[in-house]
């Protein structure tokens, strides 16, 4: 098996997520393909970031598989799974960004920690990155001295840094106006079709399902399962579920 191979594709199969006795979702089933813009969608408190925690390695689930490709995510040794994690960036809702950092210095810190680059070819890297999220001249400012979309932006670089295959992004328009959210938005599709990549979204931003979603799983509360799984559009036309559909039609407007 190819290294391609084992990073194509995320499946994941009779997930339970919970907290000691308190359950959240159960049976969760889903496959992220190559290439998808995969969003995990769902009112608040439904287990979203739960469930990205499991999916990167943060938490593990009460029962049930994660595959990477064929490697059992949860059940493989632990070079194995370091292996796995070093293919996978993170982008979380607040940037995450080392205050005391400047930007290209955030950007740079897993490069030198996880690379043998040298420190030009480094340098050269962190400029790259930062370029292709719209931040050219901003490298040597800190994170106080940017607005909050430059600082996701910024996050969004430093995930980038180590050229993944599967980029993880946490609510990525949570506290941005429309139309920076818009812009952001946009920019992960471009980031999708310059650099082939799959990414996985937890969102519950309805502007953005349909903008950018080609593959979704909806986690309802309510049944405390993943009630559907598709392209958004499909998943309005063709579900029965009152929950589901309201949910969705107030994006489709």
């Amino acid at each position: 098996m190819n290294e391609t191979t084992a990073h194509s594709c995320i499946e994941v199969t009779g997930l339970t997520l919970a907290y000691d006795d308190f359950v959240l979702m159960r049976d969760v089933n889903f496959t992220v393909r190559r290439g998808d813009i995969f969003l995990i969608m769902g009112g608040s408190g439904c287990g979203k970031s739960t469930l990205l925690r499991v999916l990167i390695g943060l938490k593990a689930p009460e029962t049930g598989a994660v595959r990477y490709g064929r490697t059992d995510f949860w059940n493989c040794k632990e070079n194995e799974r370091r292996s796995l994690l070093r293919h996978i960036g993170v982008s979380y809702q607040s940037g995450a960004l080392w205050t005391s950092m400047t930007l290209a210095e955030n950007v740079a810190l897993p490069l030198s920690r996880y690379t043998t680059l040298s420190e030009k070819d480094i340098r050269e890297q962190v400029y790259l990155k930062l370029a292709l999220v719209g931040l050219t001249g901003f490298e040597e400012y800190y994170p106080s001295e940017i607005s909050g979309g430059m600082r996701k932006r910024a996050g969004l670089a430093r995930a980038l840094a180590l050229d993944p295959h599967i980029l993880f992004f946490d609510e990525p328009s949570a506290g941005l106006d429309p139309v920076n959210a818009r812009n952001l938005d946009s920019l992960i599709l471009e980031l999708r079709q310059s650099l082939a990549m799959t990414f996985v979204v937890v969102t519950h931003d309805l502007a953005s399902i349909f903008a950018i979603g080609s593959n979704a799983v909806f986690l309802d509360s309510e049944t405390q399962s993943a009630e559907v799984c598709g392209a958004p559009r499909d998943i309005l036309h063709s579900t029965s579920s009152a929950r589901i559909k309201n949910f969705l039609t107030h994006s489709a407007a």
